[in-house]
């Protein structure tokens, strides 16, 4: 008997019920299991497990995966992820080569690559994230990359590397609205990553990318602001999905947004002026990546 991956119940004190349009299958094929050993015998960190994302079958079925560089213990303690909080492990220099060999091998014609906050390095780790872009561009050359990336503390040095390096689209997620950003993203600064993603535009990158998760108690209207923020930075692409609480630690869900809703956030970011806008219950950030690059 199938088991629904998004339908389960994440904690016993759950006060809403997760609704029919959030259904999605356990994990299957072959594709799904090659991708699985490249990853295991790489020793590869994939966002896909660690941040429990429910589109892992549908990706990974189709021989995609959005790696994730830099360990896979985060400096930062958000209350929307489920990625491990903690003191990180020493770097791994080996790392860019591994994945560009993974990239290689699965035949990935576009590459999406996060990684967690490191807080604890002077460079954010962005000297790792720029050997990671060139390693697969001298691996992989006919591969198209999307990196999405930290908000390295709004170091411009770290983030010039990224740029430096010229992946195809770069992102960095502003999570949530405005009010919220405290309690959601604990660390982080709601304009901070705002001057993050304009400082990406004003410095030559072509395409700039941001997400935010819809369900944690944001209002219409500061959904809407918060795209006429990402506008007035400049982002040409957004994506806008719903929460899933990941484990009873993490904040609770408050509302689910209907399909119907998410339809009519696209249409007004379209007539924002966004270039492409991904907009549904189960979107993530690399959730279709590859038709971001227009």
């Amino acid at each position: 008997m199938s088991q629904d991956l998004a339908t389960r119940e994440t904690s016993p004190k759950s006060k809403i019920k997760k609704p029919r349009w959030l259904r999605v299958k356990l994990p299957t094929g072959s594709n799904y299991r090659n991708v699985r050993k490249l990853v295991d015998n790489y020793k590869l960190h994939t966002i896909c497990e660690s941040g429990a994302c429910p589109n892992m079958g549908e990706c990974w079925g189709a021989g995609t995966a959005t790696f994730m560089i830099l360990g896979n213990t985060c400096t930062r303690s958000c209350g929307f992820c489920a990625v491990a909080t903690g003191k990180p492990d020493a770097l791994d220099w080996d790392e860019p080569e591994r994945v560009a060999r993974s990239v290689k091998l699965m035949e990935v014609k576009h590459c999406v690559i996060t990684s967690v906050d490191r807080d604890d390095l002077k460079d954010g780790g962005s000297i790792i994230w720029a050997e990671t872009v060139n390693a697969v561009r001298r691996i992989s050359p006919t591969t198209t990359m999307e990196t999405l990336i930290p908000d390295f503390k709004g170091e411009v040095k770290n983030i010039q590397r990224v740029v430096d390096v010229a992946p195809e689209i770069i992102s960095h997620n502003l999570e949530t609205v405005r009010r919220l950003t405290r309690e959601v993203r604990i660390q982080a600064q709601y304009d901070r990553s705002l001057e993050v993603l304009k400082y990406l535009k004003d410095h030559g990158q072509k395409r700039t990318k941001s997400g935010v998760m819809l369900g944690l108690g944001e209002t219409r209207d500061e959904v809407i602001q918060t795209m006429k923020d990402l506008r007035a930075a400049e982002v040409d692409i957004l994506t806008l999905g719903q929460y899933l609480q990941p484990t009873p630690k993490h904040l609770e869900v408050k509302e689910f947004i209907t399909p119907e809703a998410f339809d009519e956030y696209k249409t007004i970011g379209l007539d924002l002026g966004f270039k492409y806008v991904e907009s549904g219950p189960l979107v993530r950030s690399s959730y279709h990546a590859e038709k971001h690059l227009f």
